[in-house]
């Protein structure tokens, strides 16, 4: 082990023992562009009308509705960049409901509730359960989720 192996590492997500159940906390905010609209449908092959179209299909709705599925991994990357890196060690389970459409240029930040912490009988690690609420910036609940994460414990 190095001498800079000691140093504290910057960015370390958080164990399980440094959450209680009914913790907040809020992300950052991001504003979706039509960039990352086109990167994702892209790369995921989802070329339905409503996204491609920007004339045709979407004008129902108004705007550039992206699909949930870029929304909610916006969430979780903020998720991963901060409460769990290097900590969490698995997506158990997850449940979304979407509220209402995200659209290019709206800009959307989340609230992250833990709702249950449950150690492992063996390993040091914890089923952490939490509540994800997204937000536009009006402040409009766009959708919501439940995660079921598989959390490292401290070591030693």
């Amino acid at each position: 082990m190095s001498e800079h192996d000691k140093l504290p590492l910057l960015g370390q997500g958080f164990h399980f023992q440094d959450l209680q159940v009914g913790q907040r906390m809020r992300t950052y905010r991001r504003t979706v562009t039509e960039a990352d609209l086109v990167n994702f449908i892209s790369v995921t092959g989802m070329l339905e009308m409503i996204f491609i179209d920007a004339e045709g299909a979407a004008s129902g709705i108004g705007g550039r509705p992206v699909p949930a599925a870029l929304t909610y991994t916006l969430i979780e990357g903020f998720i991963l960049q901060t409460m769990i890196q290097g900590t969490g060690l698995a997506m158990l389970e997850l449940t979304q409901q979407v509220h209402k459409p995200v659209r290019v240029n709206d800009t959307i930040h989340a609230v992250v509730t833990v709702t249950g912490i449950r150690p492992t009988s063996k390993g040091n690690r914890a089923v952490v359960d939490s509540r994800v609420e997204v937000l536009n910036q009006r402040d409009e609940l766009v959708m919501t989720y439940t995660a079921k994460r598989l959390l490292a414990g401290r070591e030693g």
